[in-house]
């Protein structure tokens, strides 16, 4: 029986077929291929060949079944990153920390709160949706942060508030401050008799 990492263990190629029956993987690490394009190389000139030649077959009916190539518009509305958005109460949507402003569609704007779908294609385009349909913006500035309103309020110097005198009562010794103890007497606690 062969051990589980045994190449022949669960092959589709039957025993005896060599390394050329062997996956693509395997030989590639037997030839100490170490990058993606000497992977590429190989697999174009040495391993597709053989394979393609081992395992190509006549078709039974002359018919071509495969469907035409899509469009390229058909392509470029299937090959975009959708990220769903809520627009604001000012009809900004921010999108990877950037800002948009969403414009009027005849005299009218999607409603605050509406969700959008915010379409990004790989060479940078954007494209903001509302219901299926595309709608138009324009990048705006975001907000100042709040921090930054806060160090200018900072810098601006609060005046600080005045010192009490030395003989200001808040500098006394407290128990200076009891009426008793002027007199030097504590006063009593009458006990009440019933």
């Amino acid at each position: 029986m062969p051990a589980p990492g045994d190449s022949h263990h669960g092959s589709q190629f039957a025993a005896g077929e060599g390394a050329s029956g062997e996956k693509p993987r395997h030989e590639i690490r037997l030839k100490k291929i170490k990058t993606h394009a000497e992977a590429n190389l190989f697999l174009e000139k040495e391993y597709l060949p053989e394979h393609n030649r081992r395992f190509r077959r006549n078709p039974a009916q002359p018919e071509d079944y495969h469907r035409a190539a899509p469009r390229a518009a058909e392509l470029e509305d299937v090959f975009h990153l959708e990220t769903g958005r809520v627009l604001g109460n000012d009809w900004v949507v921010r999108h990877d920390n950037r800002y948009f402003q969403v414009q009027a569609q005849s005299r009218q704007y999607a409603p605050a709160k509406g969700k959008v779908t915010v379409c990004e294609w790989e060479d940078g385009r954007l494209q903001i949706r509302y219901r299926g349909r595309a709608v138009s913006w324009e990048e705006i500035p975001g907000p100042v942060p709040a921090e930054a309103v806060r160090t200018s309020e900072a810098k601006a110097k609060k005046p600080k508030p005045p010192t009490p005198k030395a003989d200001h009562p808040w500098r006394q010794d407290y128990r200076k401050m009891r009426p008793w103890s002027k007199l030097g007497q504590v006063p009593r606690i009458q006990e009440m008799s019933g």
